[in-house]
């Protein structure tokens, strides 16, 4: 590979190895989770196919690859950092972030209900039609100055990635959730309607019909006009449209589902399988987890809450030790995990577990255990609600 290439493909690593650092380094910096949706992979693709056919082609292929490659990392870092910048300011308004789900066309906060106000909801709007049009901007400014060096690969990496996010910039403000456009809609439902809920319900179905009319658009391209790459685009856009709307209506439906459910009524009659801090491995390897299945357990002594052990904290302990170790020595001690209240909603018990990615929670009542709550269960239990129109 000519010295041209090796330069690239240095650059092209060390930039990969960057990008894959933007969600840990967001959490550790603002406390909010990110995770990458799986358009980006088509995404990635998509762009890389749309460099390589329309760069020259007295460029050598594998050079017109490794050029796709980069501008889609770099829409990527763009995509990201406009997103950091967003969380950035709803932390500094008093928006406690959950969770980001970062799509192909932007981010999709998970804010708790009641936690945003419409005012709130507008600056941040605006904030980030603004910043989509200084990134654009930005971008355009550096392939200016660079248009006229001898430096016509990354010229040409900017030049595109430029293009790119101007139009995501202008796609944004089309009034459909969860598009900027579409935030902006939803707080204008908002305030004429008063709830919350409904304005994004509305404004999620209005992200629905685009996302479907402009899947049905692309597949119309491909059958009569054969425009392969418009019609695949399109269809691209349209998908990642209708999902992101999607998910937003499944975060309003969840709350609408569990807002009412307390935790302890979500228990069943059945106690849960408590353990003694007395109790060896040996034996609660046989008594119980051979038996029932079961990998989490509640230590407590006459009702209060000591601690919990997992299969994963008796894995730690070499086997020869079992019969001879007690649970207590191994447990996680209380005040070192999550608990909920009886009297605690289901739907905020679920955006706790997202938010702290944990499974399971002991259920207290005056201080005493009466129960074990999972994520599985609440998920089940708003699935079914949501099936059953309840």
């Amino acid at each position: 590979m000519p010295h041209m290439s090796a330069r690239l493909w240095s650059y092209l690593t060390a930039t990969i190895a960057s990008t894959m650092k933007i969600g840990p380094v967001l959490n550790r910096m603002l406390g909010v989770r990110l995770r990458l949706h799986p358009t980006w992979a088509v995404a990635f693709i998509l762009i890389i196919a749309m460099v390589v056919t329309e760069f020259p082609e007295a460029y050598p292929l594998w050079q017109r690859i490794i050029l796709g490659i980069a501008a889609s990392l770099l829409f990527f870092i763009a995509v990201g950092i406009r997103e950091i910048i967003l969380n950035f300011l709803a932390i500094n308004r008093g928006i406690p972030l959950q969770r980001v789900t970062l799509f192909a066309i932007g981010g999709l906060p998970q804010i708790p209900k009641g936690d945003t106000r419409p005012l709130i909801e507008l600056l941040m709007v605006t904030a980030g039609l603004l910043l989509n049009l200084m990134i654009a901007g930005t971008l355009y400014a550096v392939h200016s100055a660079l248009v006229n060096t001898t430096n016509v690969i990354i010229d040409g990496i900017i030049l595109w990635t430029a293009y790119l996010y101007f139009l995501l910039a202008l796609f944004h403000f089309i009034p459909v959730f969860p598009l900027d456009g579409g935030r902006l809609l939803r707080v204008l439902l908002w305030k004429l309607t008063g709830d919350y809920d409904r304005a994004t319900n509305i404004a999620s179905w209005a992200g629905q019909g685009l996302g479907f009319l402009l899947i049905v658009w692309g597949i119309l391209l491909l059958v009569l006009s054969r425009q392969w790459f418009n019609g695949l685009t399109l269809i691209f856009v349209g998908w990642v449209l209708y999902l992101a709307a999607a998910q937003s209506r499944r975060q309003t439906a969840l709350r609408e589902a569990l807002q009412h459910i307390a935790a302890r009524d979500m228990l069943s009659g059945e106690s849960p399988i408590i353990a003694t801090p007395q109790l060896t491995i040996g034996q609660l390897v046989r008594d119980c987890i051979l038996v029932t299945g079961q990998r989490y357990f509640v230590v407590a002594e006459e009702g209060k809450l000591l601690g919990v052990i997992t299969v994963s904290d008796i894995k730690k302990v070499p086997k020869k030790r079992w019969n001879h170790t007690k649970i207590g020595r191994v447990m996680t001690p209380a005040g070192q995990f999550r608990t909920a209240s009886a009297q605690q909603s289901a739907a905020s018990l679920l955006e706790q577990m997202d938010e702290l990615g944990i499974k399971r929670m002991p259920v207290l009542e005056k201080d005493r255990v009466i129960g074990v709550i999972s994520r599985d269960s609440l998920n089940r239990l708003k699935k079914t609600r949501v099936e059953l129109g309840m």
